[in-house]
């Protein structure tokens, strides 16, 4: 017990929150605050994703153009993904397909699945001295179709600045099911600009086309706003723990994302340095971005069967520059 204060609230705790007007209307947000500097937004309507994500008041994150965006307004028709892609710090791709609009096996797939405009069936939270959880439940499930469940944890340390997401996918139905999981972690401005320091140590790195092969030797480095720019995306492999970082000395702030690359076997560097669109993907995942035809193609592609389960789990620390060059 604090005597200094006469509410949690004052330092640390979870607010419910409600949009209202323009195609986000109605959308109920949560604002987490740690009390050390971390504060961030769970979408409940958009798959308990993180919409915002801030320290000491100084953004993290990339928000698109779109804005927020509520389910209502979802086209799941080709790439219509993209006209609801809020992006925010995170956006979930999957349950079943992620990447590239294809169709496999008889079955046509959108753009980067639709789990992550689907809403929380449950959202809760708790809270003690320690740490701040949030449970959600979200069900991609349908008649004579998959029938998958996201249980969702997110889990955030009120003595340091961490978010912690833990993620178990269980199939309902009677038949396996593909699962396609990509964590789009979105870093934008001020964390993101021409002076970051981007740190991913992967033992290999592959461009994913033409485009990316022409920076392939630049993959690290960071462009200002550039008109006309052509994302470029590069493939990392890791060999047991997966980690990525950005840090910028403007700001003297940065994060590190770390998780299992042995299940989270593919990690995704999404350059996109346009005007606007100005956003950095360092995004883990069980799949490659490159839709699930191609997956299944390879061999790769993880599927359950009925009544299996699988855990996902990603965790993201902020860091100064004394951590950052303990890191790098």
């Amino acid at each position: 017990m604090n005597k200094y204060i006469g509410h949690e609230s004052q330092l640390y705790g979870v607010e419910e929150h409600r949009l209202v007007g323009g195609r986000g209307d109605g959308m109920r947000l949560l604002q987490v605050k740690n009390g050390r500097g971390l504060e961030f937004t769970v979408s409940a309507d958009r798959c308990a994703d993180i919409s915002r994500l801030s320290f000491r008041g100084i953004n993290m994150g990339y928000f698109s153009p779109c804005g927020y965006v509520a389910p209502a307004y979802y086209d799941d028709r080709d790439a219509g993904f993209l006209k609801s892609f809020t992006a925010g710090f995170l956006t979930t791709c999957g349950l079943t397909a992620v990447g590239t609009p294809c169709e496999d096996q008889g079955e046509s797939l959108p753009l980067h699945g639709t789990i992550a405009n689907m809403p929380a069936e449950q959202i809760c939270w708790e809270q003690d001295e320690k740490e701040i959880r949030i449970h959600a439940v979200i069900k991609d499930e349908g008649i004579f179709s998959h029938k998958l469940v996201l249980y969702r944890e997110i889990i955030c340390s009120t003595e340091v600045n961490t978010i912690t997401i833990k993620d178990r996918i269980v199939n309902r139905g009677d038949t396996e099911s593909p699962v396609m999981v990509l964590y789009h972690m979105n870093m934008g401005y001020p964390l993101l600009s021409e002076k970051a320091k981007v740190y991913i140590p992967s033992c290999r790195v592959m461009a994913r086309n033409e485009r990316a092969k022409e920076g392939i030797e630049t993959w690290r480095q960071m462009l200002p706003p550039t008109p006309g720019f052509e994302e470029q995306c590069y493939f990392h492999k890791f060999e047991g723990k997966g980690v990525a970082g950005i840090y910028n000395p403007d700001i003297g702030q940065g994060l590190v994302i770390t998780f299992d690359a042995d299940s989270l076997q593919y990690f995704t560097e999404w350059k996109m340095m346009g005007v606007r669109d100005y956003v950095l993907g360092l995004e883990p995942g069980n799949c490659h971005p490159d839709g699930r035809n191609k997956m299944r193609e390879d061999g790769k592609l993880t599927v359950l069967e009925p009544g299996e389960n699988v855990t996902y789990q990603v965790k993201t620390t902020i860091v100064d520059e004394v951590e950052w060059r303990k890191l790098c």
